[in-house]
């Protein structure tokens, strides 16, 4: 669908597609109606398109989010994608709006801020800015060394960490009995996770299992190799592959 704004100019598709579910006409009518137009002009003026797509979650233990809703807003400047699941699309709909608002509103105060009349030239930076000049050996100026110095270390179990965060640690152990992949599937059910990590009782290898898309489910096998380069992609990246 194409919509503008009364006595403006200001034109923009909008998209309503459902992945693995159907889209009533009363659920499109309710975004074009949703989607402000007039306020994301004013937030970002170079908006083309706006994508809606609705996928509904099947598992009766995820009913509170069985519904999720993601926006992504097409401009000539970076796409902004925004989601949310709820009980309901229009529920969802509402939470994704939202958050593609304050998006929108943090870029263009990014946008505003940068076209502020406070900016130095590069002639008046030396003058104005202490030690700014002076570099140590790794490229800081005084004032970045000074500042990085200052910066107070946090141990938090295992890990040590600079300045306030934000971070969050949290370290569980727990005995595991080895099991089948097809246990180690059923006991994931079971909990209600997207993910679950368990001993492999053929190889005796610590694995993941997770699921994919719908009812699609991968699993990861973790192999210990003592001559794996410590600075290399691990079993640390995501899971969605």
């Amino acid at each position: 669908m194409r919509r503008s704004d009364p006595g403006t100019e200001f034109c923009v598709d909008i998209v309503v597609k459902g992945r693995k579910t159907e889209v009533p006409e009363r659920f499109r009518k309710h975004v074009a109606e949703k989607l402000k137009l007039e306020k994301i002009q004013k937030l970002d003026g170079k908006v083309i398109s706006l994508d809606v797509e609705v996928s509904k979650e099947h598992n009766p233990r995820q009913a509170d989010r069985c519904d999720r809703v993601e926006i992504t807003l097409h401009s000539r400047g970076p796409v902004i994608r925004a989601e949310a699941a709820a009980a309901d699309p229009y529920a969802a709909l509402d939470l994704a709006t939202g958050k593609l608002e304050a998006r929108l509103r943090k870029q263009h105060e990014k946008r505003h801020n940068r076209r502020g009349s406070g900016r130095l030239s590069a002639a008046e930076v030396v003058e104005v800015v202490p030690d700014v000049a002076q570099l140590n050996a790794n490229g800081q100026t005084a004032a970045e060394q000074a500042a990085a110095e200052a910066v107070p270390t946090t141990r938090i179990g295992t890990l040590e960490v600079q300045g306030e965060g934000p971070l969050v640690v949290r370290e569980k152990n727990h005995a595991a009995a080895p099991m089948t992949l097809d246990q180690a599937l059923y006991e994931m059910e079971l909990v209600g996770h997207d993910f679950y990590l368990f001993v492999d009782s053929d190889t005796k290898e610590p694995s993941v299992v997770y699921r994919r898309h719908a009812y699609d489910y991968g699993v990861i096998h973790l192999r210990t190799d003592p001559f794996a380069g410590s600075g290399a992609g691990g079993a640390g990246g995501a899971l969605g592959g």
